[in-house]
């Protein structure tokens, strides 16, 4: 009898168990779903274990910003209502969106879609099905086409926003220091101490976190691109044939770290968040943003009628002009090996509706990915006025090796907490470089 009640107590507590890691995967982390957790792997797209008769299709994506993320459920609702033999799970990782990826590609256990992040081809290209022969291929834009779709025809993702990033800027904060959107970075830093001074310190001129240290990489990646590729002697090729002289880094992370010296950065970049940026912009407490104004709609939250400008990223050589950092933004690529791989490109088929697709832009203030599509927000008149502006491809996904994103945020971020020198961060960068182009 003993026995006996020692291992019903046994299954009893196993069954607890299993009950309450269902209960934590479905509320716990950053994730965002459009339905319950499967109960089998969630990588595998799996059927639901509620009737057993609706196939599950699990999707992830990399945004962060809350409003792109309702408008990712809002379509997804939209279709299980067309479609409610399917059910659609959203995952949203947050920050750690890259290293989960990584793992699952490790595994080849990957979301029966995910977004590319602008590695389509290079990263995720072999584990990506073809989708050349879906019906909004051919509503492809010209300045994206070539980005997905690799030297064989095939097209690894649908894109719903392209990259156009520069700077996000306070319009009517700049209007009321009377200063013109700066074209070098020079008149960017005669900007940041004008505001400074003029405000007595009530206004911080940049905005970072060392929390959500992709926002100390961004400065990296935007201005390399305008020390190093963008002048018409740069160091492009010898970047691509590893014959880059690394001490030509070295004044990027010399400015960053002059910035903050200047009172340029906010106080609290090691422990600010992300998520506190659009209450202090509305406030009119921060100046310059280096990343897309896809944060516009939670700051008009706050303050309805704030004026957010846009421009690109400035000159850093004399005799140069402002450029943009471009790519895929948020894209939808199926898995080749997903057990749902017909119903995987229904959905995404589904997303490249020309009305989705015009939420996507709107909510994102980015181009669309596809032709067709009718998008109107307060930053349609910046692209407009900026169309003749340079768009590069993204510094680290054409010039680094895979994981060097990583190297540059941590980085940046002990460089802004006295732990690395402007020099020891370009030795870390050669070192870094070389380890992982001999991986």
């Amino acid at each position: 009898m003993r026995k006996t009640a020692l291992s019903m107590f046994a299954i009893i507590f196993a069954l607890s168990l299993g009950l309450m890691g269902c209960s934590e995967r479905q509320g716990g982390g950053a994730a965002a779903t459009n339905s319950p957790a499967p109960a089998g792997n969630p990588g595998s797209g799996g059927n639901s274990s509620g009737g057993g008769d609706k196939t599950r299709i699990t999707v992830y994506g990399s945004t962060s910003d809350k409003p792109v993320q309702e408008v990712y459920k809002q379509i997804a609702a939209d279709f299980t209502k067309e479609n409610p033999n399917l059910e659609v799970d959203l995952q949203f990782p947050g920050s750690e969106y890259e290293n989960i990826l990584k793992v699952k590609m490790a595994a080849n256990d990957l979301p029966d879609i995910f977004d590319t992040h602008g590695w389509a081809i290079i990263r995720y290209g072999k584990y990506l099905a073809d989708l050349k022969d879906q019906p909004w291929v051919s509503q492809m834009t010209d300045t994206i086409k070539n980005v997905v779709t690799d030297k064989n025809g095939k097209v690894h993702a649908l894109v719903m926003s392209e990259a156009k990033d520069g700077l996000t800027y306070n319009e009517d904060l700049l209007k009321s220091y009377n200063i013109e959107p700066p074209k070098t970075f020079d008149e960017l830093m005669a900007a940041a101490e004008k505001i400074k001074n003029e405000s007595k310190g009530e206004v911080t001129p940049f905005y970072f976190s060392g929390v959500d240290d992709w926002m100390i990489g961004q400065f990296f990646d935007y201005f390399a691109t305008s020390l190093l590729i963008s002048p018409q002697q740069n160091e492009a090729q010898n970047l691509l044939d590893n014959k880059m002289d690394w001490n030509k880094w070295t004044p990027l992370p010399e400015k960053l770290l002059e910035m903050q010296k200047k009172g340029y950065i906010n106080k609290d970049v090691l422990t600010a968040k992300y998520s506190d940026l659009p209450k202090q912009f509305a406030q009119g407490k921060v100046a310059f943003t280096l990343l897309g104004p896809s944060f516009a709609d939670e700051v008009h939250k706050i303050k309805p009628d704030l004026q957010i400008g846009f421009m690109p990223v400035p000159a850093m050589v004399a005799g140069d002009a402002p450029n943009f950092s471009g790519g895929e933004r948020y894209t939808m690529g199926a898995w080749k090996d997903s057990k749902h791989l017909e119903e995987s490109k229904k959905l995404i088929a589904f997303f490249a509706k020309p009305e989705n697709m015009a939420k996507f832009a709107n909510v994102t203030k980015l181009p669309p990915g596809l032709k067709g599509v009718t998008a109107k927000h307060e930053f349609t008149p910046y692209y407009d006025k900026y169309s003749g502006i340079r768009v590069f491809p993204y510094f680290d996904r054409v010039y680094l090796p895979n994981g060097m994103w990583d190297v540059m945020c941590k980085t940046g971020t002990s460089l802004l907490a006295g732990n690395v020198s402007p020099k020891q961060y370009s030795e870390k960068m050669k070192q870094e470089v070389e380890r992982l182009r001999n991986k």
